[in-house]
């Protein structure tokens, strides 16, 4: 299986280089293996009959268009096109303990395919005190975006994290621009969402948690300490709520995105709501951008 030359990264993260190098020469032979690289050097994970690889979605500044990080999603595995999304139908048929395994794969399936990418942006130079430095044009400070499915929420009895912070470690990637993506839990759920983000928190991520729309994302930004809150477009009727959820989000240092966001009426109210408040929207979805496997190159970074 011929790698290409660009396939893996050179430099930026040694731990992961030899990884994929030690992937790459297995070459899938070991039966019990779940990871693989194909001959683009995409890591390909196994789960059930499934053959499982990443797409990315970039984050963008809704009045700019500045891309700012990126979405894992789990995609099934083409040669040919993007693959489909097959999470709902693979979790809907696994065991609770097979619901972690998948999981726990496809978010060490998207690190791993989001940093052996140079366009990731995270190619760091060291200056002379050792601090870190963002390479010219590199986009350093991307962050990624991982989702925690809702069943392990309930299922991992304690110090949640903890397993993919040791994979992260290993492979010695920042785990620190990592989000972890929490679903939308039930008004009785209050307790298991503080259990949750606590450990998650102990462990060293950044939490996004969602909300139906501004008025229960409000309710959050009392209730729990999220780094950011993620709200579907559609509902942007509200603008009130909007404008008093920007204002106390970015008291408390917040961010607030909106997924979603599918048609130029909706990008346009963003970007009219951001210059009205004066605060920073996130915003993601397929107005912008189509989940790619390949990472948006950074001359492709622009409001449309």
């Amino acid at each position: 299986m011929p790698l290409d030359s660009d396939a893996v990264i050179s430099g930026s993260f040694p731990a992961l280089e030899q990884y994929l190098a030690r992937l790459h020469a297995r070459d899938g032979t070991e039966a019990t293996t779940k990871l693989r690289l194909d001959g683009a050097g995409r890591a390909l994970g196994s789960y059930f009959h499934a053959t499982l690889t990443s797409a990315f979605q970039p984050i963008r500044l809704a009045h700019s268009g500045e891309i700012v990080g990126y979405e894992g999603f789990a995609r099934s595995y083409s040669k040919h096109d993007d693959g489909l999304s097959i999470w709902k139908l693979l979790e809907s048929s696994a065991s609770d303990d097979e619901s972690i395994e998948l999981d726990r794969l496809c978010r060490m399936l998207h690190a791993i395919n989001f940093y052996r990418q140079a366009e990731a942006g995270i190619s760091i130079n060291k200056s002379a005190d050792n601090s870190s430095a963002a390479a010219p044009g590199s986009g350093a400070g991307a962050d990624l975006h991982l989702s925690v499915s809702g069943r392990l929420l309930a299922a991992v009895g304690s110090n949640h994290g903890m397993a993919f912070r040791r994979i992260l470690d290993l492979l010695e990637l920042p785990h620190e621009k990592i989000v972890l993506q929490i679903p939308i839990v039930s008004g009785g759920q209050g307790w298991l969402l503080d259990y949750v983000l606590n450990n998650y928190r102990r462990n060293g991520f950044r939490l996004a948690v969602g909300a139906v729309d501004a008025v229960a994302a409000l309710a959050l930004v009392e209730t729990v300490q999220a780094d950011v809150i993620k709200i579907n477009g559609r509902h942007l009727s509200d603008e009130d709520s909007v404008a008093r959820l920007l204002l106390l989000a970015a008291r408390r240092g917040i961010k607030v995105a909106f997924k979603c966001v599918e048609n130029p009426a909706v990008a346009d109210k963003l970007r009219w709501l951001a210059e009205q408040t004066g605060h920073a929207i996130y915003a993601q979805g397929y107005f912008w951008d189509t989940p790619l496997d390949t990472l948006t190159a950074p001359a492709a970074i622009g409001a449309q």
